[in-house]
């Protein structure tokens, strides 16, 4: 079977790669090799891999750029996910559609499900939500899946981000009202090649790793299990401030707990605690230091 990874230089497709199954002839491609808002483009890239199932891990991600760079996200977003989507029905290939948890509004206090309402409160989350739309809409057949706080060893994350900052300012202030669950990408890609595994599945889920945090309690835990692991050398005090301190152009939910009951039933896992998989991915951090 041939799959074909859309997004190479992102996070998840880095995770997808690395644990794709031996029986799997498994292709990656970035925006330079494949333009997903061309047609043309994803056209020609279907004849050259021939591929029999496509994941679509690539988005414009930069949630506040994208208040001021609409035309881009919905580029991307949008019209490259329903390029996806037409070309998969024509040549009769399977699409896997990566989403978000931005597509709510994050009103809510207990964990969304699959056919909650959506009101995306930012250009990423409305442009998201209108790529998920034209994929349902033209390839019904497809699986999309929402997730929230992707954070991986490869590329830019908050994980990372944290631990430079630990390393080098004498305090940190980290939002604590804005609530969801940290995923690691490694999990992700496990989830996406259980279903791949499963050609009856189809439809919107959602996937995260299981258990609730805010941005502070995510903190404390690098902290803590970094000083445990010695990518840490000392702590430094960490002070929850709400997100009003620490405005950005774009709005977030301050509640994006997602229900993965569906996720789980169709693809046969276990959502791992979040806890347990960010000591799992500090622990491969380590071996590249």
């Amino acid at each position: 079977m041939n799959v074909l990874v859309i997004g190479k230089n992102g996070q998840l497709a880095y995770e997808m790669l690395k644990s794709a199954p031996q029986n799997l002839n498994c292709v990656a491609v970035g925006r330079s090799e494949l333009d997903i808002s061309d047609l043309d483009e994803v056209n020609h890239a279907f004849t050259k891999y021939k591929p029999n199932v496509v994941i679509n891990t690539a988005a414009y991600t930069a949630v506040d750029k994208a208040e001021s760079d609409q035309e881009a996200a919905y580029a991307v977003n949008e019209l490259g996910a329903a390029n996806l989507a037409k070309i998969c029905k024509e040549h009769g290939v399977r699409l896997l559609h990566v989403s978000t948890d931005f597509v709510f509004d994050g009103n809510q206090t207990t964990p969304y499900q699959t056919d909650d309402a959506v009101n995306p409160l930012g250009v990423y989350g409305a442009s998201k939500l209108a790529g998920d739309q034209a994929v349902q809409r033209i390839l019904p057949s497809s699986v999309i899946v929402r997730t929230a706080w992707v954070y991986s060893e490869h590329g830019n994350n908050f994980v990372k981000t944290m631990l430079r900052l630990m390393a080098e300012k004498p305090q940190l202030g980290i939002v604590y009202d804005q609530v969801g669950t940290p995923t690691w990408a490694a999990g992700l890609a496990k989830w996406l090649w259980a279903v791949v595994a499963k050609p009856e599945v189809s439809g919107m889920f959602h996937w995260t790793d299981a258990g609730v945090a805010s941005w502070y309690d995510f903190a404390v835990a690098i902290q803590e299990l970094a000083i445990q692991k010695g990518l840490l050398d000392k702590a430094i005090p960490i002070r929850p401030i709400p997100a009003s301190a620490y405005p950005t152009p774009a709005k977030r939910p301050s509640f994006s707990v997602i229900d993965k009951t569906t996720a789980e039933t169709a693809s046969g896992l276990l959502a791992v605690h979040w806890r347990t998989q960010l000591s799992s991915m500090l622990d491969d951090l380590k071996k590249q230091y």
